[in-house]
């Protein structure tokens, strides 16, 4: 499986989801390796063998190699010295050479790749690099199949199907039509997300709004395309109900992009406060609409009723829904939304839009047009003010999500497995 994050080092959905279902396999009796480009080594291996990209050499001169990457080639310099190494640590190399106690050859056919953790500068240059790992992985490696996550990790699931001939999934978290909308798309992620799905054997879309767009937009044919909804992880773990504020907290958490509609949050927040100015509006996450939104918050003069707290992860997140009286998810397009079901999870009642995937398989949210601001924040007045209805909504969530796992969405998983297999 090859993937792009892994808890607890994340930025977003992708990696939670990841874990999730590479635990759910486990405990349907599917052994997993997870590949990512830069592992940390304190991912949990409870359930999975975390491989990192980083600590795999490649062979350059393989013919394995030359003919997947007929593009890329390295000319070899008969020189002792050795790339980003300064004189210190130069002259210890030749040292260890002539004692004979230098272990690694450096030569111009084998090398690393060291991926940069995240999405650097760089991304596109580390998705091909990535290919190249992954060409290597599945050349020396014994597996049955190769399952790749979004976009980023396409390349490598193609190059490792051409490599050893076996059968690849690929899993779409999001599409460049959810990133960027209709009309600003990027054409190279969206040539890349449609590279991958047309040379998958199988494609898992997070919900059916998902599938839609990948046989619509992409052209992918219908028989291929599997509707596989996300879960959320379950904890033992009780979040504490506690804040240090006497007025009601609706948050809103995610990245602060178009997609995730944080204008609608803004404009939902005006209409509410202009009717009840004893509420606290909070902004967790972080994005390119950041500068926008502050702004927008200062234009309305809501500033006194108005909290970013920046990117939250782990235990911040289980503080935060812990103050929390609503949670709101205006999402202009969304694949699916895993924090609503954290929130559930937390007791905390949530409002979504209807043009998110989860709203498929909620029946204990509140669900509204991401653009009706006057329906949100009616939605958002009535769970503040008449407990009893917040007190349902809080209840019957934490229950139905509950029941919402892993492991029964990795049994429809592995039997799109065993279809590609031939088990059946």
């Amino acid at each position: 499986m090859f993937g792009w994050e892994f808890p607890p080092h994340i930025s977003g959905g992708l990696g939670t989801a990841c874990y999730g279902l590479t635990k759910g396999l486990s405990l349907n009796g599917v052994e997993v390796t997870f590949v990512m480009p830069h592992a940390s080594g304190d991912e949990d291996e409870t359930y999975v063998k975390v491989r990192n990209a980083s600590d795999v050499e490649i062979d350059t001169s393989s013919v394995t190699y030359r003919e997947l990457f007929p593009g890329v080639s390295y000319i070899q310099v008969n020189s002792r010295l050795v790339p980003y190494v300064g004189l210190e640590g130069y002259y210890n190399i030749i040292d260890q050479m002539n004692s004979g106690t230098l272990e690694q050859e450096f030569t111009g056919a084998r090398r690393k790749h060291t991926f940069s953790s995240g999405y650097g500068k760089n991304l596109m240059q580390e998705v091909n690099l990535y290919a190249q790992v992954a060409a290597e992985i599945a050349r020396n490696e014994e597996f049955d199949l190769i399952h790749a996550h979004d976009w980023l990790t396409y390349r490598a699931g193609i190059a490792a199907k051409k490599v050893s001939g076996k059968p690849l999934v690929v899993h779409i978290h999001a599409t460049e039509f959810d990133r960027s909308g209709e009309h600003n798309r990027n054409d190279i992620v969206y040539g890349i997300e449609k590279e991958g799905m047309s040379a998958a054997d199988a494609v898992c879309a997070v919900s059916d709004l998902t599938r839609n767009i990948v046989i619509e937009k992409y052209g992918i044919p219908a028989h291929k395309v599997y509707t596989l909804h996300n879960a959320v992880v379950p904890t033992d773990k009780k979040v504490e109900r506690e804040k240090n504020v006497k007025e009601k907290i609706v948050t809103f958490l995610g990245r602060v992009t178009f997609q995730k509609g944080p204008d609608y949050f803004v404009e939902t927040a005006k209409r509410v406060l202009d009717k009840d100015p004893n509420v606290r509006f909070v902004l967790a996450g972080d994005g390119d609409m950041m500068q926008h939104i502050i702004e927008r918050v200062a234009e309305l003069g809501i500033s006194d009723r108005f909290h970013f707290t920046g990117f939250l992860r782990g235990a911040d997140i289980d503080k935060m829904f812990g103050m929390s009286d609503v949670y709101v998810m205006p999402s202009i397009s969304e694949p699916f939304g895993i924090s609503p079901l954290e929130a559930m999870r937390a007791k905390v009642p949530v409002i979504i839009s209807k043009q998110s995937g989860v709203a498929e398989v909620l029946q204990h949210a509140i669900k509204v047009d991401f653009w009706d601001i006057d329906a949100t924040a009616d939605a958002i007045y009535g769970l503040l003010h008449y407990p009893a209805l917040s007190t349902l909504f809080a209840n019957k969530g934490e229950e139905e999500v509950n029941n919402l796992k892993w492991e029964n969405v990795a049994k429809k998983l592995k039997v799109i497995y065993e279809k590609m297999l031939h088990y059946e």
